[in-house]
């Protein structure tokens, strides 16, 4: 069984309806990464092996803290969450520089993934990477080779 990938983004941002893309793309102004549907998602590898599923997740310049991580009716939840901000006063000027990066990215799990098991997160090098442990009775099936007469 395959994980399926909740897209609720047109939801969340309007922007990304095609009407509205195309109405926004007919002026070169707006024509910027930002109204691409997928740039505020980190790139994500799903692989299955024998006992457990792993997630990886590109998310650089997070730290562990910015992380939250939920299953809940087998859906597995990753969000993050960075805020920088940098203030600068002197006499005759105030400087003030802030950044905000935030995303959240959903999965339908398969029947096979235990719900009940330990989830294993670790992140490095700017990846986050999730161990989703399988059902003890969810073992791979042999392959099976059928002959054509």
């Amino acid at each position: 069984m395959t994980l399926i990938k909740f897209n609720n983004r047109n939801r969340l941002f309007p922007w990304n309806n095609s009407g509205l893309k195309s109405f926004l793309s007919s002026d070169d102004f707006f024509n910027d990464d930002f109204f691409v549907e997928d740039s505020l998602m980190p790139a994500m590898n799903v692989k299955e092996h024998e006992k457990n599923f792993e997630v990886e997740f590109a998310a650089p310049g997070f730290s562990k803290k910015d992380f939250e991580i939920t299953i809940n009716d087998n859906v597995l939840s990753v969000s993050g969450e960075k805020q920088h901000e940098v203030e600068e006063k002197e006499v005759d000027y105030t400087r003030k520089e802030f950044s905000y990066d935030a995303f959240k990215r959903s999965l339908k799990l398969p029947d096979t993934v235990d719900p009940e098991s330990k989830v294993d997160a670790t992140y490095k090098n700017g990846i986050l990477k999730l161990n989703l442990l399988k059902k003890k009775e969810a073992k791979v099936a042999p392959k099976k080779v059928i002959e054509v007469s």
